[in-house]
This record gives structure tokens, sequence and C-alpha cells, in this order.
């Protein structure tokens, strides 16, 4: 269970979409964690492996060395 307070303007544009579609406002904010967490996990996951370049304890690759170490490893 999720319970969050969302800015009034918000609430009503959730309200009335809703209203027109039919659908819960619990659907409609479903989708949309649905649709962003994906990016932003990618966002996390880019913004750790940069901090990792910086320290020098990880390196760029390219993608012609990326695809010679899927082939090594598939």
């Amino acid at each position: 269970m999720l319970a969050l307070r969302l800015p009034a303007d918000l609430e009503a544009r959730l309200d009335a979409l809703a209203r027109k579609t039919g659908r819960t406002k619990s659907y409609y904010a479903r989708e949309a964690i649905v649709e962003y967490i994906d990016d932003l996990e990618d966002l996390y996951l880019a913004q750790k492996r940069y901090a990792l370049i910086e320290k020098g304890k990880s390196k760029t690759l390219s993608l012609a060395e990326v695809e010679a170490q899927l082939a090594v490893d598939g």
C-alpha cells in the first residue's frame, strides 16, 4: 500500500483524467510509476558507473570492446 500527497493542481488533473476515461486514479498513478521506474533505475546505474570511472575504479569501454567481451562470455 502506498499513500502520497499530490499538489492540488496535479490532483485535479488526475481526477479529471480518471473521470473522463472511467479508470481509477490509482490506475494512472501505477502506470506512471511503472513507466518512470525503468528510467530512474537506468539513471542511478549510470551515475554509479560514472562515479566509479571518475575514481579510477572502472574504465570506459568502446562498443567494439563490449561486443568482443560479450562474444567471449556468451
